[in-house]
């Protein structure tokens, strides 16, 4: 079957009264309703966590909606992560007995977004949020897990959790969508074959070797594997789960996901959001939506031109990790529709490794004991366990004045021995193409290391030495590690006095190079509490919705907790799903 001419038959309607729900030319299951004309209640673009939601609630509530998706496969960067989701007072939060309450949740989210964002948008994040998590577990086969232990953030900061609020979804069997299944995104990091993992699984499995709780959970984790095995299920987490249980709620509720379908232009009629012109060969290109467009297409980390417009030097688009195919179309077409822009400047920041292909995002790696993070001239300048988006603000406050882009991480090779390097077992050497790519040095003395980094070899071997004392007396006196609760989530509990920190002092040393890695731009359409995109003098364009990093991020210039991103991607799709 030929999935162009499939694509143009639904759009015209030629699919009318053949039963058919097409995704890039693969047929849904046999109960999908014949698919309407190219006229829709609701059009939404893009086919992450946030356009999914918002196309299940849409379709809830009796509209008839179709998702248009530019790549060739759906679940966006939702799918690649590992999809933490930061929802205040929701069922799985308090069935977990976790101590939440509404006037904590907002006393907290207060304190950390500051007034970047206005109240009322707040207070409809927290308010739908719960409500949104209940609607998911009842209209889709998605399931939730507490992520205990995963400290908010800022957890001193008044209403801050020091045992955290993020959920994830739970396993999933990738057999309930099909043929489906090939279509979804694939994650950013491949889980080992065989084990079944959480993303709170990787905490300890960075430990497993000297941990026995580590041991532990990758028993556990090679025992999920197994009897999924047995059970002849394919089994999906983190974000490949969070994509799946979605687009399943989706196909049960006949919405069609239209593949290789890109956004090139909003339909603006007398002011109002009346369709979607799509890239796909129709009359006009033409998607009507006779109640509103949603918006959901996530960011412009992948478009050169903008990132160098709008957001500070050095940049590019080979430090992110986020979907291939997020290019800032949304924004763009909002733009024309004269949509406001906030936070184009900002992103979900964190510290990334430039190793060949892909970026890797820096999470436990910098928190663990026995590593410590330099500028170019061989000196510490942040908390190495603190937020990530807090480290980049960092880098990119501090990199004028005192050069910090590209830092280094500096460890030893007792750390190298005892730990997990993203999927590097302990004891085994970095790949040979991450020295060739430069993303990685080695030597048998610090003076020497500092030399192949192109640092001053005295003040690196005086910022070691220093940082030596402050392990052995388990306070660092300089950038405060292990102050926050937060600080001590991806550490070694067996490192006293302070799980943060380890002195260095077994040869070779390493540095990897860091530069500002992000996970997605949180800057896009300005939006009101009702996910409705705004004008820059705060009129509504009529039909128009955004949600996602389509839309700038209720979050402000902060990060709350894990999940800040895919949590809120998901309230406002719902929150616009249920006004359009």
């Amino acid at each position: 079957m030929d999935a162009d001419l499939t694509r143009r038959q639904l759009l015209r309607g030629g699919a009318a009264g053949m039963g058919l729900a097409v995704t890039a030319g693969l047929a849904a299951p046999a109960a999908a309703a014949a698919a309407p004309a190219a006229e829709y209640d609701v059009v939404v673009v893009g086919s992450g966590a946030a356009g999914m939601t918002a196309a299940l609630t849409a379709a809830k509530r009796g509209l008839s909606v179709v998702v248009l998706e530019k790549a060739p496969t759906f679940g966006g960067s939702a799918a690649r992560s590992g999809a933490g989701i930061w929802i205040p007072n929701n069922q799985v939060l308090l069935a977990a007995g976790v101590p939440d309450t509404p006037a904590k949740a907002a006393q907290y989210l207060a304190a950390v977004v500051g007034p970047d964002v206005p109240a009322a948008r707040q207070e409809a994040f927290l308010r739908n949020g719960p409500a949104m998590i209940s609607f998911v577990l009842a209209n889709s086969p998605l399931r939730f897990r507490f992520m205990e232990g995963y400290s908010d953030y800022y957890p001193e900061l008044p209403g801050g959790l020091p045992n955290g609020r993020s959920i994830e979804p739970d396993q999933f069997d990738g057999n309930l969508l099909g043929a489906e299944l090939a279509n979804l995104n694939p994650p950013y990091l491949a889980t080992p074959a065989g084990l079944v993992v959480f993303s709170a699984d990787y905490k300890w499995l960075n430990l497993a070797l000297v941990n026995a709780k580590g041991a532990a959970v990758a028993a556990e984790c090679l025992a999920r594997g197994t009897a999924a095995a047995l059970a002849g299920q394919k089994p999906l987490t983190m974000g490949q789960s969070l994509a799946a249980g979605l687009r399943v709620g989706l196909q049960r509720a006949n919405v069609p996901v239209l593949l290789n379908t890109p956004l090139v232009d909003l339909n603006v009629e007398n002011g109002a959001v009346t369709g979607v012109v799509t890239g796909v060969v129709t009359p006009n290109g033409l998607v009507r939506a006779r109640r509103g467009v949603i918006v959901g297409s996530g960011g412009f980390e992948h478009n050169a031109a903008m990132r160098a417009q709008y957001q500070r030097q050095p940049i590019g688009t080979d430090w992110t990790v986020g979907a291939k195919e997020n290019t800032g179309d949304g924004h763009r077409a909002g733009l024309r529709a004269g949509a406001a822009l906030d936070l184009m400047d900002d992103a979900w920041w964190g510290p990334a490794i430039p190793t060949p292909g892909d970026p890797y995002f820096c999470l436990a790696e910098r928190t663990l004991p026995g590593g410590l993070i330099v500028n170019q001239a061989g000196q510490r300048f942040v908390n190495e366990a603190a937020p990530y988006s807090d480290v980049v603000h960092t880098m990119y406050d501090k990199n004028p004045a005192a050069p910090d882009i590209p830092a280094w991480l500096v460890v030893d090779q007792n750390y190298r021995n005892r730990y997990l390097f993203r999927d590097i077992a302990p004891l085994l050497p970095f790949p040979d193409a991450w020295y060739a790519a430069g993303a990685v040095f080695k030597s048998s003395t610090v003076q020497g290391l500092a030399t192949q980094i192109g640092v001053p070899a005295a003040t690196l071997k005086s910022t070691v030495d220093r940082f030596n004392g402050f392990a052995r007396s388990g306070v660092d006196t300089e950038f405060s590690r292990g102050a926050s609760a937060y600080d001590h989530y991806y550490t070694d509990p067996s490192v006293t006095p302070n799980s943060c920190l380890a002195q260095l002092r077994t040869a070779p040393y390493y540095a990897l190079r860091l530069v500002p890695g992000d996970l997605g731009t949180k800057g896009g359409m300005r939006t009101d509490a009702r996910a409705r995109v705004l004008r820059p003098d705060g009129s509504v364009i009529p039909g128009l919705y955004a949600a996602g990093n389509a839309s700038a991020a209720v979050m402000g210039h902060s990060y709350a907790g894990a999940g800040s991103t895919i949590g809120p991607a998901m309230t406002f799709g719902y929150i616009a799903g249920n006004d359009v």
